[in-house]
């Protein structure tokens, strides 16, 4: 751009005079040319904030999803096996139903993941990874959970666990590798306090175990009390030592209107010991709380009536007779099918996140599984989700076990547990539902 030069002042006449109208022209003159030139200038680039760095997946599937569970066939928990195979065949003849996954039937191999004391595990999770496998469903223990899990990186498997609920998995395990279909057992002290809040209850004590396990738990209910504005108004830790008596009355001394037992099995005598114990200071059942490690059949430990009214909450969805007849079309000697629901949902779960990512790998897959179970539209079964998404961008699925959205850590965040009550012969009773919130 040409810009035309102003006329120079004359030099050397005598100091400074104002201007003559002449001149302010000509002054004009030249801040018009400055702004011209300065509008003609390049801007000067805004400074824009630096994008943070996300991580890529490529696809790694072949086209079909390939599923192995390793479910325990011997063992102390080898009782819960059969229906959990039976909950995953269930979805698969389901989906395939639907026309599968990416236009391919969906493939299942099931394997013994054997008892925590033995090295079954291993082996048959190395099987699984040379036969193909994109997903695994197990284990049903959360001690094979924490073995399984770094294998599992390193094979670039996704792992959804039915049963495994301890929180120490949640620690052992890198990002992106382990999810369940389950709440973690420390949510089971947050729900206590929410639905003691819900009652009006003003103070919670809270006996748990040293351990780890024990502190997820401690932590996990501070957090709900200090939500819900409620005072905490003591915290004991109970182990095979313990003196029972000394430990109700440190308890009890604070008179609250809750109190949360949240004890292993391991520690079944020194529970009874406990709950006896508070009950004599003078504690009301119906103040009573127990969590699924503790909430056992009392009537040969205590005396008749003692814990009427008492509390306790449970993991595991009821199977209904319809869905327990479909489970049988599996298995005919099938007599019991707890966590069956929540093999289903783990593998419609699997199955839609393969879809929403176009790839049947194991990585793309786990990138999805929290879409799978999202904010969208609401589904209930892998076709209807299928429907949904042909018109939608996002859907949740809402599976058998209940509502399953879950978190960053791959952990369910809005759920159910099974309310529990204690009749007078000591033996705990299924009343309703605790509805899990979000923390």
């Amino acid at each position: 751009m040409l810009i035309a030069a102003a006329p120079r002042a004359p030099l050397g006449r005598g100091p400074a005079r104002l201007a003559r109208p002449r001149s302010l022209a000509a002054l004009a003159l030249v801040l018009a040319a400055a702004t011209v030139l300065a509008g003609c200038a390049a801007p000067r680039p805004l400074p824009t904030p630096t994008p943070t760095p996300t991580e890529t997946v490529g696809p790694t599937g072949d086209g079909v999803l390939r599923v192995g569970t390793l479910f325990p066939m011997n063992g102390d928990v080898a009782f819960i096996g059969p229906g959990l195979v039976a909950g995953v065949e269930l979805a698969v003849r389901d989906v395939n139903a639907a026309g599968g996954v990416l236009g391919q039937p969906v493939e299942v191999l099931h394997r013994n993941s054997g008892a925590a004391t033995e090295q079954r595990l291993e082996a048959a999770f190395a099987d699984l990874v040379e036969r193909g496998v994109d997903v695994v469903i197990g284990p049903a223990t959360s001690a094979l959970a924490e073995r399984l899990v770094p294998l599992a990186a390193e094979a670039g498997v996704t792992v959804i666990s039915p049963a495994a609920t301890y929180p120490t998995v949640r620690a052992a395990t890198p990002p992106g590798v382990f999810f369940r279909t389950i709440p973690a057992y420390d949510r089971q002290g947050a729900a206590i306090v929410e639905a003691v809040a819900a009652d009006g209850a003003q103070s919670v004590a809270l006996i748990t175990t040293g351990d780890a396990l024990g502190f997820s738990v401690e932590l996990a209910v501070r957090a709900a009390l200090d939500q819900a504005g409620l005072r905490l108004t003591a915290i004991e830790q109970l182990d095979a030592a313990t003196n029972p008596a000394r430990l109700a009355f440190s308890v009890a001394g604070g008179e609250p209107d809750a109190i949360i037992l949240a004890t292993g099995a391991a520690l079944a005598d020194q529970n009874a010991r406990v709950l006896a114990a508070l009950i004599e200071r003078g504690v009301e059942p119906s103040a009573l709380w127990l969590t699924a490690q503790n909430l056992a059949d009392y009537s040969a430990a205590l005396g008749a009536g003692a814990l009427e009214g008492a509390n306790g909450v449970l993991e595991g969805a009821v199977v209904s007779d319809e869905l327990l007849a479909r489970l049988r079309l599996s298995d005919p000697a099938l007599r019991t099918a707890r966590f069956a629901p929540e093999a289903y949902d783990a593998l419609v779960l699997a199955a839609l996140a393969a879809t929403i990512a176009g790839d049947d790998g194991g990585p793309s897959i786990a990138r999805a599984l929290a879409d799978a179970a999202g904010l969208g539209i609401p589904c209930a079964s892998y076709g209807e989700c299928l429907a949904v998404l042909e018109t939608e961008p996002a859907i949740d699925y809402e599976g058998l076990s209940g509502p399953l959205t879950l978190d960053e850590a791959g952990d369910v965040v809005d759920g159910t547990l099974g309310l529990y009550r204690y009749t007078a012969d000591n033996r705990a009773e299924r009343v309703g539902e605790v509805t899990l919130g979000r923390q």
